[in-house]
């Protein structure tokens, strides 16, 4: 078979499975498994592909098929222009959470020398080391209850060049921690428990202690913005990603504890999602 009527087979075989975007996550798959740019795909259709190349193709869209995340079965997610791995310890990083990060790099209030910033649950460590790399001089700490996701955070570290740039701390929240940050972000688990049934096959391939928040999906939330105010400096900056409706108890919630300059933000599809607010 040539490399076009691969692609093509493949992408027929994706789409009756439901995957969205069949041939774009076949183009993936195949650029993975010839060791290629996906570009350069187009610079050879009518090339023909061996049976030692074709055994692993199938496996992978077989797996794909089955919902299996392309992420995972690629090694690796895009981050804020950087490659870091992703497999089932942690949660696949989302655009959604590209757009926390961009806002938190536009405030031209986190330029100062000595920033100390605090990422929590920070699963394959997206945040903490995206904000590592843009800003070279502060003093990062990262935080998850998981320690499989902490192993791979630690992985994306070394591989990134910024070992030395984050310190790992394990614990629920802000468990074994002392010192006081001018920056604390969270991308929590936020789903409701029973909203479990509506997730896509995809998404049940993250760990469930990554996805679901609680009964009502807001518990982690509410602990962390209780909790924070004993670890922020004076004026200190609380960023969260929220899910669908969770500002409407969120925001009342951070009032209530005193908290000020309270900022609800939308992604880029409308929806409010982040909260910025300050404290002291």
């Amino acid at each position: 078979m040539t490399l076009l009527e691969v692609l093509r087979s493949s992408t027929v075989y994706l789409e009756k499975r439901g995957i969205e975007n069949p041939r774009l996550n076949a183009e993936h798959l195949l650029s993975h498994v010839l060791g290629k740019k996906r570009l350069e795909l187009y610079l050879g259709f009518e090339g023909d592909l061996s049976e030692a190349q074709l055994v692993p193709l199938r496996d992978l869209v077989r797996r794909r098929g089955q919902g299996e995340p392309l992420q995972h079965l690629l090694g690796t997610a895009e981050f804020c222009g950087y490659t870091f791995l992703c497999d089932q310890r942690a949660m696949v990083p989302r655009p959604e959470t590209e757009e926390l990060v961009e806002l938190l790099i536009a405030d031209g209030g986190l330029g100062i020398a000595d920033l100390r910033i605090l990422d929590v649950a920070t699963g394959s460590g997206v945040i903490a080391l995206t904000l590592a790399g843009k800003f070279p001089a502060a003093k990062i700490v990262a935080t998850d209850i998981s320690a499989d996701a902490l192993e791979l955070a630690l992985e994306n570290a070394e591989r990134l060049g910024l070992r030395g740039r984050v310190r790992f701390v394990p614990g629920n929240l802000l468990e074994n921690l002392d010192e006081r940050f001018d920056l604390i972000v969270a991308n929590l688990p936020y789903i409701p428990m029973q909203d479990r049934s509506t997730l896509s096959r995809e998404v049940l391939h993250d760990p469930e202690v990554a996805l679901f928040g609680g009964e009502r999906g807001d518990e982690l939330l509410f602990a962390l913005i209780d909790q924070a105010p004993a670890r922020l400096e004076p004026g200190g900056l609380l960023a969260l990603e929220v899910g669908a409706g969770q500002s409407e108890t969120v925001l009342p919630f951070l009032r209530e504890k005193k908290y000020k300059d309270i900022q609800a933000k939308s992604d880029y599809s409308g929806r409010l999602r982040f909260i910025l607010a300050r404290y002291g």
